[in-house]
């Protein structure tokens, strides 16, 4: 049987793992625009010059010839004929399979509102891959950039504001939104951030929007105007505002895909039978531990060894920005009056957020002293109704799960 692999990081090398160690003799093909084997998620470690380009591997050496895996590089799929079982990609070839997975990612998504940002020809760029990050590290070392604009402050801005703190350049960040990592935190845990990035020379800007660049003779970028009214000096505008997932290819394939992206089940299978699905395609789970773990079930139904995602979280980050631990789970607010929230906090920075409704933790922040996380894993893995708990959830400790309960 041949198996075909499309998409070369967390998703797809853990499913091409898997698939090696549950079948020695399986014939798998990876194809994959990437020439290399990188983790986005430490990408700015690069800019820091933390890591050297080689350091961003996640995978063992020889991995693709220890594994025996044909990896087609450098070529993307352009279309996918579900009916033929067959690809076709960028140099003009078709690839046949018989199970095939689709995890070829996202891209950085530009917004459309901007003026003139679909004009420049210099100084706009992504954080998306292994290029936007060498070119970033360039420009930012380039004497004549001494202003750098980012565009949104999720996980992925911040990677790169940190990465970029060593260049000695004017940083400034615009968001939308509230406060910063608002997807993951509430805007207590944010603001330790915020004051942490100002103190590092970092300006903020939060409830506003780009709403235009404005260019030079030779279409470069020279400001960027807001919808506050400011005007922010810039030669480097880095859009990190959002994502959209690789799907252009599956258009008139019969593999059903929505506005958020491609669609798969807990066990990967999308609505073909031998066609699955795993990692940021489908939009809904972008982190990389739900990446990994739905290669891996991809890859056991592929085989025809059920397994499932049985994971609560869609939503499961642990950072570290400029020495401030900080986990995340769930929902960082209560989106209305029904769910409970228990809040414990000191004057040195720790902060422990729990939100949980009929029983059921739903979202939890814990910043500074993270070791309540093994606590909080253990309640939410043994599935205690904590409506229920005799004592104070932070007061909870690993004795309470042996012998004579008190839940």
């Amino acid at each position: 049987m041949k198996f075909v692999i499309a998409g070369a990081s967390a998703a797809g090398i853990n499913a091409a793992k898997a698939l090696r160690q549950l079948d020695p003799g399986a014939d798998i093909t990876m194809v994959s625009k990437d020439d290399r084997i990188y983790s986005r998620c430490i990408m700015h470690h690069h800019l820091k010059g933390k890591r050297t380009l080689d350091q961003l591997n996640f995978v063992v050496p020889n991995f693709i010839t220890d594994n025996n895996i044909k990896w087609l590089k450098d070529t993307a799929v352009t279309k996918l004929d579900a009916a033929k079982n067959e690809l076709s990609l960028s140099d003009g070839s078709q690839l046949a399979y018989d199970k095939l997975l689709l995890a070829t990612g996202s891209s950085t998504f530009f917004p459309g509102g901007i003026k003139n940002l679909n004009d420049a020809k210099s100084g706009v760029i992504g954080f998306r891959n292994i290029d936007d990050c060498v070119k970033i590290k360039d420009l930012a070392s380039d004497p004549k950039v001494n202003n750098i604009v980012v565009l949104g402050a999720g996980l992925v801005g911040i990677d790169v504001i940190e990465g970029l703190l060593g260049f000695g350049k004017n940083i400034a960040l615009v968001e939308a939104s509230t406060h910063m990592l608002n997807k993951q935190l509430d805007m207590r845990a944010a603001r330790a951030y915020e004051q942490a990035f100002t103190i590092a020379g970092v300006k903020q800007y939060f409830g506003t929007m780009a709403v235009e660049l404005e260019l030079d003779a030779a279409y470069a970028v020279k400001q960027v105007v807001l919808s506050s009214g400011a005007r922010l000096p810039c030669e480097l505008f880095i859009v990190t505002s959002g994502v959209r997932p690789n799907v252009d290819f599956l258009e008139g394939s019969g593999v059903v895909y929505d506005e958020k992206g491609l669609v798969f089940d807990k066990f990967g299978k999308t609505s073909v039978d031998n066609v699955y699905g795993a990692g940021d395609i489908s939009g809904r789970s972008p982190i990389w531990p739900a990446a990994v773990k739905e290669g891996i079930i991809a890859a056991y139904n592929m085989l025809g060894r059920p397994l499932e995602q049985t994971d609560f979280f869609a939503s499961k980050s642990t950072m570290n920005f400029l020495n401030i631990a900080t986990m995340s789970l769930g929902i960082p607010e209560p989106p209305d009056s029904s769910y409970n929230v228990e809040i414990d906090f000191d004057d040195k920075g720790n902060y422990k957020k729990i939100l949980h409704k009929d029983g059921e933790i739903k979202g939890a922040i814990l910043q500074g002293d993270l070791s309540y996380s093994g606590i909080l894993t253990q309640l939410i893995k043994e599935k205690i109704n904590v409506s229920r708990v005799k004592k104070p959830l932070f007061k909870v400790d690993y004795s309470d799960f042996f012998g004579e309960f008190n839940f």
